[in-house]
């Protein structure tokens, strides 16, 4: 088996067209039988490099981090489990019509006052930017970014446009931004072939009967 490189994230397939959405798909075949890919807090941290949360000096800190306070750590990913399942059926709530739960946007806002506590805006290059104070650094970072884009989806005029993927047992959610809104899946190379092979397989077996 081929090893990754050190200076490279790990893999994780990003689909969601947001950063909120892809998180909630860190679980494959969410509908099925569920396989978590966020085991530890070191998968949580690869996962937030990938994501472009983190680059590799700030994924590597952490981690160190991590090793020195293994208690904050598991705390951390804990937290981190608890805010993308509020978030998924909070998604899910919506793309049914529902009104979310209240302990699930309790779940959401706890971490936003977090994240809002560590945002500010700086002067950049004559314009100006967010920035997130101790970013990388305090164990628990990569949630705020997690947060406030769930924030900022949930209060947009493209919530409408949150689709769950047809693949069957796949759940995952995603931002339809095609022409005509009629995206049906995650990702066309895999639900999408998927459900094509599925088809010609039913098609042979008719064929095959008759």
């Amino acid at each position: 088996m081929q090893r990754r490189r050190p200076d490279s994230p790990p893999k994780f397939l990003l689909v969601g067209g947001r950063l909120c959405l892809d998180f909630c798909n860190t679980i494959r075949d969410r509908e099925g039988e569920p396989e978590e890919r966020l085991t530890d807090y070191n998968e949580l941290v690869g996962w937030s490099w990938r994501a472009g949360i983190f680059n590799a000096e700030e994924a590597a800190r952490l981690k160190r981090t991590a090793r020195r306070s293994p208690t904050e750590a598991v705390s951390v990913h804990e937290r981190a489990i608890a805010l993308r399942e509020a978030l998924h059926a909070v998604f899910l709530a919506v793309r049914g019509g529902r009104r979310p739960r209240p302990a699930q946007l309790e779940t959401l806002n706890h971490e936003l006052g977090r994240a809002l506590a560590r945002s500010q805006v700086v002067a950049a290059e004559g314009a100006f930017t967010w920035i997130w104070a101790e970013g990388g650094r305090a164990l628990d970072s990569m949630l705020w970014p997690i947060a406030r884009s769930a924030a900022d989806l949930l209060t947009s005029g493209e919530l409408d446009a949150v689709r769950q993927c047809g693949g069957r047992a796949c759940g995952w959610l995603f931002l339809d931004t095609s022409r005509n809104r009629t995206r049906r899946w995650c990702d066309m190379r895999v639900c999408g072939n998927r459900a094509k092979a599925r088809r010609h397989h039913q098609r042979l077996r008719a064929a095959g009967a008759a």
